[in-house]
């Protein structure tokens, strides 16, 4: 394991807020003197099934701590999801059924362990402990926390200034979050900028049981495509860890310059004053090619690095282009890009087709019906491409 600076120097990197500096440094001392990994806390609620590259910013960390020797305590709250995280929100999520967490879950793990070393990783689903909960048992963990701190949550704040409805589910969910963080004695908790109140919780709950509170740490939220919101699958600006390497690629090869410099900060090792010097596009190629480099290997990583240039650099079509087959000499050009999934919803098939972004060898196509008498190679937007033959 390495000294004391040397790990504090990892553990700092890209920071936000870290609560506190001499505490973690006594953790780190007594983790060596004794040879004791430290317990380091993430959690996350399934309350969506894909986990994306603002995630991996966290697990990126965590990684980089397991390879000082600790360990991740990966909590899937199972129990939790079914209130919903309230951070940062200004209206009341929907409730999940038990049915819907646990479909969502299925692959958290597996996508986790893209970053995390699968070794010194324990996934713990927080209904362990709470599915067995008495009433009393709740009860006497209701009253080790006061509505005056509850309520110097700012959201929480926000949302009662404002006549929105406040659930009282969600006023207690960073108390039954925080718990977690007692019952697995965390020694760190990391989370993003928008949990510090959650993690903040969780030292005061641990103190209350008398045990030596958390360090927290927080970590920037990635901004997602749009260039100006977090990076979130209800909003749409989200790059997904287990998607095509393709569309990895091709998405990240969207961003603007200014976005691609705090995807490199925060994604990567590179050397930011490196990446600078370089030109932009060749900068968002390395970026592109080492993401997904990361998350399958490094052969799919050049391939689609030499498939990208070849089509946007070169001009030429894709090297693999999906084809539908049709008997109609006349065919609906929405019905089609639905059917073949290359566009998620009918609406956004017609509002490709009105931003006139579908071509065929060049040309826009301005209606949605088309007569096919052989094979036409249609092009959606920057990025799909698809081969309709005529059988």
């Amino acid at each position: 394991m390495r000294g004391v600076q040397e790990q504090l120097e990892i553990i700092k990197k890209n920071t936000v807020d870290l609560i506190s500096e001499e505490e973690l440094i006594k953790k780190l001392e007594s983790s060596l003197k004794k040879n004791r990994p430290l317990k380091v806390k993430i959690g996350f609620d399934p309350t969506a099934k894909d986990l994306h590259l603002g995630h991996m910013v966290l697990l990126r960390k965590l990684r980089a701590i397991q390879d000082l020797g600790h360990i991740v305590y990966f909590i899937i709250g199972d129990f939790t999801a079914q209130i919903g995280d309230p951070s940062g929100r200004i209206e009341t999520r929907p409730l999940l059924t038990k049915e819907e967490i646990l479909e969502n879950a299925k692959t958290y793990t597996q996508q986790a362990f893209k970053i995390l070393d699968k070794k010194k990783t324990k996934i713990i689903f927080n209904s362990k402990w709470y599915k067995d909960m008495k009433i009393s048992d709740f009860f006497s963990l209701l009253k080790r926390y006061t509505v005056s701190r509850l309520l110097e949550r700012d959201d929480f704040t926000k949302r009662l200034r404002e006549k929105k409805p406040l659930s009282m589910l969600e006023f207690v969910y960073p108390l039954i979050q925080a718990y977690d963080s007692v019952k697995i004695e965390a020694d760190i908790e990391f989370g993003g900028t928008d949990q510090k109140f959650n993690l903040i919780v969780g030292r005061h709950l641990q103190e209350s049981f008398g045990q030596s509170p958390q360090v927290i740490i927080t970590l920037p939220l990635l901004i997602g495509l749009d260039g100006k919101n977090k990076m979130s699958k209800s909003l749409g600006n989200y790059i997904g860890i287990t998607e095509p390497p393709k569309e990895i690629f091709g998405k990240l090869m969207s961003i603007s310059d200014e976005l691609m410099l705090e995807y490199f900060r925060l994604l990567t090792d590179f050397n930011l004053e490196e990446i600078k010097k370089m030109h932009p596009k060749e900068a968002k190629l390395l970026l592109a090619q080492s993401l997904v480099k990361e998350l399958y290997n490094e052969e799919i990583a050049i391939r689609e690095r030499e498939e990208f240039e070849r089509v946007f650099s070169k001009r030429e079509l894709p090297s693999e282009i999906p084809v539908y087959h049709t008997k109609d000499e006349i065919i609906d050009i929405i019905e089609i890009l639905y059917k073949t999934q290359i566009v998620p919803t009918k609406n956004e098939a017609r509002r490709l087709l009105k931003q006139k972004a579908i071509t065929i060898q060049d040309k826009v196509l301005e209606e949605r019906k088309l007569k096919v008498s052989g094979e036409l190679t249609l092009k959606i937007g920057k990025r799909k491409f698809l081969k309709i033959k005529k059988v």
